[in-house]
């Protein structure tokens, strides 16, 4: 989603060429273009899928719409184990309308979980609950915190349940360290998502995420936090932003690459920031006037 107005091939095309070797994929693109035919152009580019985003939504009081929600997850899953992604990340949901109930909500989830996450272990699918800012408790997902979200995991075998950690979504909480902590001795780190916070927050809040060193988080010290924890999975780059979706794709990949390496890897100051992967550049990336540094 970082490059949403990319499409699959000319994303695949884009990763291949930066030396990008994972992805992290949205189920609406991916349905667009066909799970199967998907799954083949990823592996054809060399990439591996990540995570598959998102499932979620468990938080209805209506029975028809609740079991809608769940076989909108078990689709999910299904997707997951066909682009070879052994995570899928789920946004839990917001409170029912006319409802003020966060802890029925959050029960609401756990039960969706006990009927899901032996399907998804079957699958060979582990399921990434994402808490999000607080900001959205409302309208999208009644999981706010890290503590929360392993609370709800713990109930499950960490194979089957565990969390996403968003640096966008959990960086305020003091208490997030210690979680990590928590959820990484468990094993239950199933997914890391970064992006900056920037203010003013733009209107609809939603697509306001900052480019990497562009705002108030420290990201290095979230990927030490991270190391310490234990974790040694993939680091995506989730970016919902507006004016990063209005410029060339591929060179917002290309920059993307570049604020990881200096703000999440933070190379020595005296060393050149190479682009991680695949090293050099393809000629036809070069040509673009992509900086090999």
């Amino acid at each position: 989603m970082t490059v949403g107005q990319l499409t699959l091939p000319q994303l695949a095309e884009a990763c291949a060429g930066l030396g990008v070797c994972g992805v992290g994929l949205w189920r609406a693109p991916v349905q667009a273009y066909g799970v199967a035919a998907a799954a083949a152009l990823v592996r054809r580019a060399g990439l591996t899928v990540t995570t598959l985003c998102r499932g979620g939504l468990f938080t209805s009081t209506d029975p028809s719409a609740h079991s809608r929600a769940l076989d909108d997850n078990r689709a999910a899953i299904d997707e997951a184990a066909v682009l070879g992604t052994d995570t899928l990340v789920l946004v839990p949901g917001g409170l029912p309308p006319g409802s003020r109930d966060l802890y029925g909500a959050r029960e609401r989830v756990a039960d969706a979980l006990g009927l899901l996450a032996p399907y998804a272990q079957q699958r060979g699918v582990r399921l990434a609950i994402e808490p999000l800012h607080p900001m959205y408790a409302a309208d999208r997902s009644v999981v706010s915190t890290l503590g929360q979200a392993l609370d709800l995991a713990e109930r499950f075998p960490a194979e089957q349940v565990g969390v996403a950690v968003d640096t966008y979504h959990v960086w305020w909480d003091d208490q997030a360290p210690e979680a990590v902590a928590r959820a990484g001795a468990d094993g239950r780190i199933h997914a890391v998502q970064m992006a900056d916070w920037v203010t003013p927050l733009p209107a609809g809040v939603l697509n306001g995420r900052g480019q990497l060193g562009d705002g108030a988080i420290d990201l290095y010290a979230w990927r030490e936090t991270l190391d310490a924890a234990g974790y040694t999975g993939p680091i995506e780059v989730e970016l919902f932003n507006d004016a990063l979706w209005e410029r060339d794709g591929v060179e917002v990949l290309a920059e993307t690459v570049l604020r990881f390496v200096r703000h999440v890897l933070r190379p020595a100051q005296d060393s050149p920031a190479p682009v991680p992967g695949k090293g050099s550049l393809s000629p036809a990336f070069r040509d673009r006037g992509i900086p090999e540094k």
